[in-house]
């Protein structure tokens, strides 16, 4: 009989402990997520940032930022291969949403969520923080007619890529092309200057052992295998053991267009057409 009530008496103790160890486990994980600038679960996002205004943010802000961002958005946030940032909030932005373009991205564009594992809701903040203090850019008069540059993208540049479901596809869908990257990123990638090629559409040559030569764009590779588009926009897929070469090349299948091949009149007319390309789910004409 002593020795029952013991058990129950020391298993009782044991249920109490470990209740008294739940409980304060959750006190704990709250302060493990804001020393961390996480919101805890269920706790509301704010929806102005917190550290607006905070020297220490903004100053840890610019180095994330060039560490980052500065690589698609230019070192001053006024646009490269990225949109302006600088006057978001003057075009009536608000600090959730831009919150929420950097942790989630942005659907048909370049611009991927930042992983919450290894960005912090802390470091967004920063981040924003910093941007705010940048000045934003005079808005530059529009130039160029968007009709002859729609003429003009048919007719070079429709076969390859596609615009509101309409077009080729060896290249990227460009419907949102003109909210995603700005005039002067998309005047260096016409004209040849710029190097940088989107994840996908890295241009391939194959050459099998039977001495056929391709060439079109990587989708897919493993170890052994690698999948592509070849420049009759087929998807082919080939075994590594099956190919003589396989090369990654460095240049576009993207021609480029100088002034010999497009005048700086009709790059101004494309450019304009370009801009206008906003994501419209309009039906293709």
């Amino acid at each position: 009989m002593g020795r029952a009530v013991f058990r129950a008496t020391r298993l009782f103790s044991l249920c109490l402990l470990v209740l008294l160890l739940v409980r304060a486990i959750g006190p704990v994980a709250v302060c493990v997520a804001h020393a961390q600038g996480q919101a805890t679960p269920g706790e509301p996002r704010p929806t102005k940032n917190p550290l607006e205004g905070n020297a220490q943010a903004i100053s840890n802000g610019a180095a994330m930022f060039r560490n980052r961002c500065a690589g698609c958005h230019g070192p001053d946030a006024h646009g490269y291969l990225g949109p302006d940032l600088t006057g978001f909030w003057a075009a009536g932005g608000t600090d959730a949403r831009m919150f929420d373009i950097v942790r989630h991205g942005v659907t048909g564009t370049d611009m991927i969520g930042a992983d919450p594992q290894r960005v912090l809701d802390k470091d967004i903040w920063q981040t924003l923080a910093y941007i705010r203090t940048l000045s934003a850019v005079p808005a530059a008069a529009l130039t160029g007619d968007a009709a002859n540059g729609e003429r003009i993208f048919r007719g070079n540049c429709g076969n390859c890529h596609r615009v509101n479901g309409r077009g080729g596809q060896l290249g990227p869908d460009l419907s949102r092309i003109g909210s995603g990257r700005p005039r002067a990123g998309l005047l260096s990638k016409v004209r040849g200057s710029s190097d940088v090629i989107r994840a996908g559409y890295e241009p391939v040559t194959l050459v099998t052992r039977g001495g056929d030569r391709i060439r079109g764009v990587k989708k897919n590779e493993d170890e052994f295998s690698v999948q592509i588009m070849d420049v009759r926009e087929r998807l082919q897929g080939y075994l590594k053991a099956d190919l003589a070469e396989f090369t990654v090349d460095k240049q576009s299948l993207m021609p480029a267009y100088g002034p010999d091949r497009l005048s700086d009149r009709d790059l101004d007319d494309l450019l304009r057409y370009l801009s206008t390309l906003r994501g419209s789910n309009e039906a293709a004409r």
